[in-house]
């Protein structure tokens, strides 16, 4: 059986992202009580993020910044969004396109100003069938 995914040369889930009420208690708890490990952080105070290593490559991200109450109708989830790994970002985009999704962030470079880093990535966003968050990534933090 194959480990890589023909259509997205890579494939599998990089990382979901989560935005965090307490952001200390969440990496403590993910750290601490789950084993997972740091693998790059950036930012500071509500706009901080780190990435930890769930012991097979697989991330979870976790945003601060998210308010301890938040109207019943809010439109953030804690789920912010779930990652899949790619090795070709700009074909998958057209190929998701095609099928009639909305992307919403075009393909681009970033570079997380991280620690340790920086750590230059690639990425695009788009909304699946039932309106879920979707991020395709290219780079692996390894």
């Amino acid at each position: 059986m194959s480990k890589t995914n023909q259509l997205l040369g890579g494939g599998g889930f990089h990382h979901v992202a989560i935005r965090a009420v307490d952001w200390d208690a969440s990496v403590r708890f993910y750290r601490d009580v789950l084993g997972f490990t740091e693998k790059i952080r950036w930012g500071a105070g509500d706009n901080r993020a780190v990435m930890l290593d769930t012991g097979d490559g697989n991330y979870i991200e976790i945003f601060a910044g998210r308010k301890a109450t938040l109207p019943a109708d809010s439109v953030e989830p804690p789920i912010l969004h779930l990652a899949i790994r790619t090795n070709n970002i700009d074909a998958d985009i057209e190929r998701i396109r095609a099928a009639g999704m909305t992307i919403t962030h075009e393909p681009k470079d970033v570079e997380i100003p991280s620690t340790p880093g920086p750590t230059p990535i690639r990425l695009a966003f788009f909304k699946g069938p039932d309106g879920e968050i979707i991020e395709l990534f290219q780079n692996e933090l390894t």
